[in-house]
């Protein structure tokens, strides 16, 4: 969903050099949504394949948090959630790493890497946009105000998890809010959103974003590329 999200901002970023790099952070996304999904089907085996997965479920079967399928069409909004994220990836992949599944720690092993990256260029688009002038300080805080109320979905306890989401949240606001403070804005403090994913409940966001998302491969059936 953050892949397809990051797609957006191609030709909508502030300068062409972001167009290449959003668009590289989504296809980082992508691609390693694609590993865990081929992974997926062969665990599951069942027969289905990454793109059955990606592209033949409906929304309730899908288990992704609010925080990646709702919109980001202000700049503040995506670096604001692209902190978040690869900042609560940074810390996942860095556990699953040392899984003694070996495909599965290859492919975390892999992903923290890049997932650094996307954290590093968050966190710079962070401290420019709030310590820059009092238009973009202000718009950055009411993204994080927005963002914020979905980040504790994250943390929410899942079945079968191979790490404790909750073994994840001291060190993940702690990265977060450090930034947030050196970029001279502040922790919002506001309610956590009674977040839905991970048991299938979703936004309404995540519709419109799938029949986007699954379009083509649905109405071409068994077509291979």
């Amino acid at each position: 969903m953050s892949a397809q999200r990051m797609s957006w901002w191609i030709s909508r970023a502030p300068e062409l050099e972001e167009d290449l790099a959003l668009a590289n952070i989504g296809l980082d996304q992508l691609g390693q949504a694609r590993a865990l999904l081929s992974y997926a089907g062969e665990v599951e085996g069942a027969g289905r394949t990454e793109d059955d997965l990606a592209y033949l479920r409906d929304d309730r079967e899908f288990r992704n948090v609010w925080l990646v399928e709702r919109p980001q069409t202000d700049f503040g909004v995506a670096m604001a959630r692209l902190l978040v994220f690869s900042t609560w990836q940074c810390e996942l992949y860095a556990a699953l790493a040392s899984s003694t599944d070996a495909t599965l720690a290859g492919i975390a092993g892999k992903a923290v890497k890049e997932v650094a990256y996307h954290r590093d260029h968050a966190r710079l688009w962070t401290l420019r946009l709030g310590d820059g002038t009092t238009e973009s300080h202000d718009r950055m805080q009411a993204a994080l105000e927005g963002e914020w109320p979905h980040v504790e979905e994250l943390f929410a306890p899942v079945e079968g998890a191979l790490v404790d989401p909750q073994s994840l949240r001291s060190a993940v606001l702690s990265r977060v809010e450090e930034v947030i403070v050196e970029a001279t804005l502040s922790v919002p403090q506001v309610s956590p959103a009674i977040g839905g994913g991970r048991r299938g409940l979703h936004t309404e966001h995540l519709g419109h974003l799938l029949a986007e998302m699954q379009h083509l491969h649905r109405s071409h059936p068994g077509v291979t590329w």
